[in-house]
């Protein structure tokens, strides 16, 4: 069977729920990039569940959405399905210093509910405009903390198998940018253990935070940093080294404010911005013998997309 007839399966199986030719580059931070061939939004745990049976004995790529700050999709788009969490995945609990944020919920929001219930540990989450769910796939971290640091359990769903787990931090494997989730699984919680802190402490953190990210990063629709640091090395440093700033293809380019930044023209091309990481990715290999790696994820492309090899800015 062709993957074009399973995706006809499981729109059927999943029902109106399913909405076809649904926007997916837009709900990036990007906002260019193409469709997903069917997207369902789950509004609790058994709706994941029902979703993964939907699923069984098909070939059909799946997808978890959370803020898509963290995402490049191919013009063309994603043939495959997009899971999204509903509102109510995005609850936050607090029991004295341990606090369980659902998957859904905005870190920066986790930032500040947390700081203002006087507990300190998660306030560098203000930066990072992902969810929850997103921070523990990928140990998203910055200013000097990560996930890790005061995460104590996380809590996922299986689409593969319809397993639901609570697992203790020890199964994630993480390390920087990386910890053991598949594809398959939806985190649909975290535990935290933090410490007890001064409301007004936390929220000054916070500010200036949210100060330096103003002054140091650009606005507009990107990604975040695009590429991971190297070991004793920043990213950024390498590719300004290397006088890549202002560094144009069509619709994308460098950052003239933070080198490991790659901006998207309004309305522009996601496969441009795939052009710019490539040829910046190969500039500083070629300068300086370092291959970058993406702390972005790329959906939807294959190898036509890329520049040919050899191609330098």
């Amino acid at each position: 069977m062709t993957r074009a007839h399973d995706l006809g399966v499981l729109a059927t199986r999943l029902g109106p729920a399913a909405v076809p030719d649904a926007p997916l580059g837009a709900r990036t931070t990007y906002r260019v990039g193409g469709t997903a061939a069917l997207a369902v939004e789950a509004a609790d745990e058994a709706d994941l569940v029902g979703i993964g049976r939907s699923l069984a004995g098909l070939d059909v790529p799946v997808l978890v959405l959370g803020n898509g700050s963290n995402l490049l999709v191919a013009d063309r788009g994603f043939a495959g399905l997009v899971v999204a969490l509903g509102p109510a995945l995005g609850d936050l609990a607090v029991d004295g210093t341990r606090v369980r944020a659902g998957g859904a919920l905005a870190l920066p929001a986790l930032a500040r509910r947390t700081a203002a219930a006087g507990l300190t540990g998660l306030e560098w989450a203000v930066g990072v405009p992902g969810t929850v769910g997103g921070a523990v796939r990928m140990n998203a971290g910055g200013h000097g903390s990560d996930t890790v640091a005061t995460l104590v359990a996380y809590r996922v769903v299986d689409l593969a198998t319809g397993v639901v787990a609570d697992h203790p931090v020890g199964d994630l494997d993480a390390s920087y940018r990386h910890t053991s989730v598949q594809p398959t699984e939806v985190v649909v919680s975290a535990t935290h253990h933090l410490a007890v802190g001064d409301p007004d402490a936390g929220r000054a953190a916070i500010d200036e935070i949210v100060r330096w990210r103003r002054a140091n990063q650009p606005g507009g629709a990107n990604a975040g940093s695009v590429f991971t640091n190297p070991p004793g090395d920043s990213a950024g440093r390498l590719i300004d080294a290397c006088g890549l700033k202002g560094f144009r293809i069509g619709s994308a380019e460098v950052s003239p404010k933070h080198a490991n930044f790659i901006q998207a023209d309004r309305g522009g091309s996601a496969d441009d911005v795939r052009r710019v990481m490539d040829a910046v990715r190969a500039e500083v290999l070629a300068s300086t013998g370092v291959e970058l790696a993406s702390e972005v994820r790329m959906i939807g492309f294959d190898d036509a997309t890329a520049l040919p090899p050899g191609t330098r800015p």
